[in-house]
């Protein structure tokens, strides 16, 4: 298929435009959490489309399934399970009545449950091998979206964390069909309450209006008439049920289609609509590179999902190679969320993870805690993440997590290109590293982006005569991630 948007042309490096430092730590940035100084170095050799499909390459799996040892560890959750799958060996050994009272005795100790799973989730995104795999379970955690706050079930709540990973990078068709059944999502949405005796409209509503179309493209008939379709969706414990009895078989007109829909066939003429594709393409794109997406764009990202038939990977491709990605106005233009720059300072740094409380405190108050959304449209994000509370919060939380103990240097290969651009070796004479050289091999790792000579200055003073002490590079590195610039992506 031809691209019919000048933003979605290949972007292809040349000696006026090259594929820099600049453009590897903004590849990193949007498409993962940040990148360390050995996968910057590795992408500036890759090149732009290399480095796309090495970001790509994640496998269609659940973490479970990926390592048998790769669960959220609840052995400090008092009178719980060590883990989620010994919870699941526990229920298939009881009786439907036993469940129940097992479920309903673990819900006193669901809370820390909860936020040991965030804190599992957090880890996997700082220290995990698959950055734009872990990125884009956070965006459709943003998209279809179901908070803890509601959800009675920690293990629910990991189950469906674990759907959006499988589905991350795959195909858009079995994600919605997939994410309608979740147990999950059929209780936030209330759809367990769906009988054809009352029907309950709120899924049908959120699977159009947030989910798949985007608000202004159906009617309110329509949203009665798929309510009916899914009556009777609903689940039992961690399994998808179909309850016949609550089913309503009538005729319903969908989209001016008559038929005995069920939610399947709901679900199948939603997306044979080209603008749920518009839709979806856009709101990746805004995501991942920038708002507002005007009408052609969306269409023009909306042809790529729609060929493909809902793949999502030729989308990502065709955004994370486009010159519209690599637009200057666009490179260091977005807001780091609170979760960005808590993962990418731990990520960029090295760090350890700090305790569930503090990283929990700390997220809630920049007001944003994985799994735990707002609303059922998720985080607004973008300049909403700034006021005059959270500001402070966010430099003092970048410089909190940067007083741990760091390296004195972020990379040989980033300090060898540093030296090599002022035409020096690596080492002083005195056995000490020029300070010049390892302000600016941070500033690439960290900011990825030119800094003013003013606060070039100041860091260099941070360093004073012994750029080689980690007690001065910390002082300097808490400098960078308290600037402005850090806040930026």
């Amino acid at each position: 298929m031809a691209i019919t948007h000048p933003k979605l042309a290949t972007y292809t490096p040349s000696q006026a435009d090259p594929f820099d430092a600049t453009k590897a730590a903004h590849l990193m940035n949007r498409a993962g959490f940040g990148g360390t100084a050995a996968e910057l170095e590795r992408v500036l050799q890759l090149g732009p489309q290399n480095a796309v499909d090495w970001l790509l390459d994640f496998p269609d799996a659940p973490a479970e399934e990926l390592s048998q040892d790769d669960m959220p560890d609840l052995t400090s959750v008092e009178g719980y399970p060590r883990n989620f799958r010994e919870y699941r060996k526990l229920l298939d050994m009881k009786s439907r009545e036993e469940r129940m009272e097992l479920q309903q005795q673990f819900q006193a100790a669901n809370r820390e449950a909860v936020r040991e799973t965030m804190a599992w989730w957090v880890r996997r995104m700082a220290y995990g091998p698959f950055p734009l795999q872990e990125k884009l379970t956070f965006f459709w955690h943003g998209h279809f979206t179901t908070s803890a706050r509601d959800e009675r079930s920690a293990m629910l709540i990991w189950e469906q964390n674990e759907c959006l990973r499988r589905h991350a990078g795959g195909n858009f068709r079995a994600f919605v069909h997939n994410i309608s059944r979740d147990p999950a999502m059929l209780d936030y949405l209330n759809n367990t309450q769906n009988k054809k005796q009352r029907p309950n409209e709120n899924y049908a509503r959120e699977l159009m209006e947030l989910f798949t179309l985007g608000i202004g493209n159906y009617s309110e008939q329509d949203i009665k008439e798929a309510a009916r379709a899914f009556t009777g969706w609903a689940h039992e414990g961690e399994s998808f049920v179909f309850r016949k009895y609550d089913h309503d078989f009538d005729d319903k007109v969908f989209f001016g289609r008559k038929g005995k829909w069920d939610g399947s066939d709901v679900i199948e003429i939603i997306l044979s609509r080209k603008r749920c594709a518009n839709y979806i393409a856009a709101k990746v794109w805004a995501y991942f590179v920038a708002e507002p997406v005007d009408d052609q764009l969306a269409a023009a990202l909306g042809d790529v999902l729609y060929d493909a038939r809902y793949d999502v990977r030729p989308l990502l491709r065709t955004i994370f190679t486009s010159k519209g990605f690599y637009d200057p106005k666009v490179i260091g233009s977005q807001i780091k969320s609170p979760v960005q720059l808590v993962v990418g300072t731990i990520r960029q740094l090295g760090l350890e993870m700090p305790s569930v409380g503090q990283l929990r405190g700390a997220l809630e108050q920049m007001g944003q805690v994985p799994l735990m959304p707002p609303n059922v449209k998720g985080w607004p994000g973008g300049r909403l993440w700034v006021n005059t509370s959270t500001l402070f919060v966010r430099y003092n939380t970048a410089v909190w997590l940067a007083g741990g103990e760091i390296p004195v240097a972020p990379g040989r290969r980033l300090m060898d290109r540093a030296m090599r651009r002022r035409g020096q070796s690596n080492f002083k004479p005195d056995g000490g590293r020029d300070a010049d050289a390892v302000v600016d091999a941070w500033v690439t790792t960290l900011i990825g982006r030119p800094i003013g000579d003013s606060q070039r200055k100041l860091l260099r003073e941070a360093l004073g005569d012994r750029p080689d002490r980690e007690e001065n590079v910390r002082r300097m590195v808490q400098l960078i991630v308290s600037m402005p610039e850090y806040q930026l992506c």
